[in-house]
């Protein structure tokens, strides 16, 4: 299963002057906002996302729909360094996960998951990193 599809939850969102977001905003047409079930943890001055089956964690986000998926993604890899070559375990994963629109239908969207111990990481109570 593949998607063209990718949800961003920080320094990747509309507005972030990074120049990953820079990237994505260039190669990539913006959906719509969206949200996943997961918990966000502050790394460092970036989230972390964590998966979750509650139904009470929620992870605010945006939807993107890339233009040319697989290059845009292997830039991506190696931004956040998941990509061949990194060291195990990486700090992120990219994975493919159930996002829900406005209007409650879901869609497959590729995400990078934290993969790192967060026993010492402050949660991000409100699910959105914007709100820091």
């Amino acid at each position: 299963m593949t998607s063209d599809r990718l949800f961003v939850y920080g320094t990747l969102m509309r507005g972030f002057d990074h120049p990953m977001a820079r990237l994505l905003a260039g190669h990539a047409d913006f959906v719509a906002e969206a949200t996943c079930r997961g918990r966000l943890v502050l790394v460092k001055h970036y989230p972390g996302l964590l998966l979750s089956d509650a139904a009470s964690d929620i992870v605010h986000g945006e939807l993107f729909h890339l233009r040319v998926p697989d290059e845009l993604l292997g830039e991506l890899d190696m931004y956040e360094a998941c990509g061949e070559g990194f060291p195990e375990p990486t700090e992120y994963l990219r994975q493919l996960i159930d996002v829900t629109l406005p209007d409650g239908a879901t869609e497959k969207a590729w995400t990078y998951v934290y993969n790192w111990p967060v026993a010492d990481l402050p949660r991000i109570e409100s699910g959105r990193f914007l709100e820091l």
